[in-house]
């Protein structure tokens, strides 16, 4: 990993941090918070491929943030309760992450997060709580952080 990235990688764990706690707390990803701190992130992206040289990489964030939230946009319409907008636009940011990595990153980051939600969420009915909800973003942050830390950059 380079050093230029390093920038990029901190801006995306604060908005991470700030988001998942949001989430957790009202169930929301708010856009006065997603926007501004997703533009923050994916610029400083943008120029970590252009500090290391290799402005090719912007294809692949362009192509991850697409691919993650064209994908998560068809859970959202298939189940807008349990799938919200501020996941879809939350997901589009993960996988512009995921697609400095490449596509494969893309689909197993975000996949994992799913996993990992789908989880979460059956072990809430197996607890008795039918009724409950729970917070997805903190879930897409998390596939997404075990993605690009276990994976060859």
């Amino acid at each position: 990993m380079s050093s230029a990235l390093v920038p990029a990688l901190a801006v995306f764990a604060l908005l991470g941090v700030v988001l998942a706690v949001v989430d957790v707390r009202t169930r929301r990803l708010p856009d006065a918070i997603l926007m501004p701190g997703g533009a923050a992130a994916v610029l400083s992206l943008c120029a970590a491929a252009i500090g290391v040289g290799e402005p090719w990489r912007l294809l692949g964030v362009a192509g991850g943030a697409i691919g993650a939230f064209v994908t998560c946009l068809a859970l959202h319409l298939a189940r807008p309760a349990s799938f919200g907008g501020g996941d879809v636009k939350l997901a589009g940011l993960c996988g512009a992450f995921l697609g400095w990595c490449g596509p494969e990153a893309v689909a197993s980051g975000i996949a994992a997060g799913v996993v990992v939600g789908g989880v979460a969420a059956a072990g809430a009915v197996l607890a008795g709580a039918r009724g409950a909800t729970i917070a997805f973003g903190p879930f897409l942050v998390l596939g997404t952080w075990w993605r690009l830390l276990t994976g060859p950059w």
